[in-house]
């Protein structure tokens, strides 16, 4: 069995697709790689069937555009290992900050990890992304009690079973928020560490907007109360 889960939720990434693949699979831990094809339309399907088949590497293709928070949830049920990373198709987030991620689950201090892009080396970009990013990072504090400095980020590990001990109903970009909150209202014990962040504008692809993170907002305030 892996020892590590790598979901990758992909939808109209196909100029880094393969790229991120190569990367995620030259980190050498047992893995296994899990593709979601969120009904990409760019050429990345395409990319993604002519890859050769390997026993770790797992393609998933969804019959319509759902978003990441459905594609996210199609990998957690076909995941094995011990452990689960999230892991943009872009190339923001660099695969060899998993053993940082790790490091606090596998020792025994942590039952889940965040990965920090404000603590770590990142690219100076996008002011309002920034400024939203910090409103929903104060608020998701003062709510759950809690001193995170990055929780919409991508790069969160986990103990597999605990994904899998919660139902999770987001299908877009509000799965952030909605495992945050169900992660601190079961009082998990999270680490957070500093990763790399080479972050893209909008006219590199950058798929997020403001509507996202009002719903985000909404979110965080919904699972403050209900389950």
């Amino acid at each position: 069995m892996p020892e590590l889960s790598v979901i990758i939720p992909v939808y109209n990434e196909k100029s880094t697709v393969e790229e991120i693949l190569r990367r995620v699979k030259s980190v050498e831990i047992s893995k296994e790689i899990i593709v979601v094809d969120d009904y990409s339309t760019d050429g990345t399907r395409e990319i993604l069937k002519a890859l050769q088949p390997e026993d770790h590497l797992h393609v998933m293709y969804q019959s319509q555009n759902q978003g990441k928070g459905a594609a996210v949830r199609a990998g957690l049920e076909k995941a094995q290992g011990k452990w689960v990373i999230f892991q943009d198709a872009d190339l923001e987030y660099d695969p060899k900050d998993y053993f940082i991620m790790l490091e606090p689950i596998q020792d025994g201090r942590a039952d889940v990890v965040y990965g920090s892009r404000f603590l770590g080396v990142h690219r100076v970009l996008l002011f309002w992304n920034y400024m939203a990013n910090k409103a929903l990072t104060f608020l998701t504090n003062a709510l759950y009690n809690a001193d995170l400095s990055d929780m919409e980020t991508c790069y969160k590990a986990f103990r597999r079973e605990i994904l899998q001990s919660f139902k999770i109903r987001s299908n877009r970009f509000d799965i952030e928020p909605e495992i945050t909150a169900k992660v601190f209202k079961r009082k998990y014990r999270v680490y957070e560490v500093p990763i790399s962040y080479a972050g893209r504008d909008y006219s590199e692809g950058k798929k997020i907007t403001w509507r996202d993170g009002l719903i985000a907002f909404w979110i965080l305030i919904k699972y403050r109360f209900v389950d």
